[in-house]
Parts: C-alpha cells; sequence; structure tokens
C-alpha cells in the first residue's frame, strides 16, 4: 500500500498547488478576498481548485479502499491517471472552459472505477 499512500501525497500536493495558483491569480488580477468573483481568469483558477476538492472528497476514500480490498498496484495506475486527468482539467479549463472535458471526463471515469470496484470489493470481503 505504500505507492496508493505515495499517489495520494502526490495527488495532495497537485491540489496545494493548484491552491497556490488560485492565490497567486487573485493577486495579479486584484481580486481581494474574500471575494471569489472578479476577473475571468481569476474565477477560472479558483474553480479548477473547488472542482479539484470537489472531485477529492470521492477519490480519497475510494482509493484507500480500491487499494486495500482490490488491487494496489492498480489503485496506484488509477490514482496516477487521476494526477494526469486533473493537470489536464487545470490546463484545459484556464486556457479556455469549453475544453474541460478532456480533465473532466477521465477524472469521472477514475472515480466511478474507484467507487464502484471498492464496492465490489467490499461485498466480495463479507
Amino acid at each position: 500500500m505504500v505507492g496508493v499512500e505515495i499517489v495520494l501525497v502526490l495527488v495532495l500536493a497537485e491540489y496545494e498547488i493548484l491552491g497556490l495558483m488560485a492565490g497567486r491569480a487573485r493577486f495579479k488580477y486584484k481580486v481581494p478576498a474574500p471575494a471569489i468573483v472578479g476577473h475571468p481568469v481569476f474565477e477560472r483558477y479558483y474553480r479548477v481548485h473547488q472542482n479539484t476538492l470537489e472531485q477529492l472528497m470521492v477519490f480519497v476514500p475510494s482509493l484507500i479502499l480500491f487499494g486495500l480490498y482490490v488491487s494496489p498496484r492498480a489503485a496506484q495506475v488509477l490514482g496516477i491517471l487521476f494526477l494526469i486527468a486533473r493537470l489536464a482539467y487545470a490546463i484545459t479549463y484556464v486556457h479556455d472552459p469549453e475544453r474541460r472535458y478532456y480533465g473532466a471526463a477521465p477524472t469521472l471515469a477514475i472515480n466511478m472505477t474507484l467507487v464502484l470496484g471498492s464496492l465490489i470489493g467490499l461485498l466480495h470481503a463479507v
């Protein structure tokens, strides 16, 4: 499970970096806290950060359960794919929100795989 834990730490580090980028955009585009609207580019960075948090609520527990009850190696691979999908989401959303699909669709597929796989693994363990 150490590989799963490493991937989990990398995903959390990615989330923190996205937060720093949103903070930097807040400063660059002069959107004073606590405002969450203002310059459209700031709003995109903010939404990337918030959407990633929303996805982490599903990803983190399901990654751990999948690693425990299905396969640590498969969980690692799915975790790395999640990292890449969130990076794709961030890049496409900031540059052209209409293209966010290229990161959002894989994120959804990965999370659904983890959730359903975890459920099947748990039911098999009963």
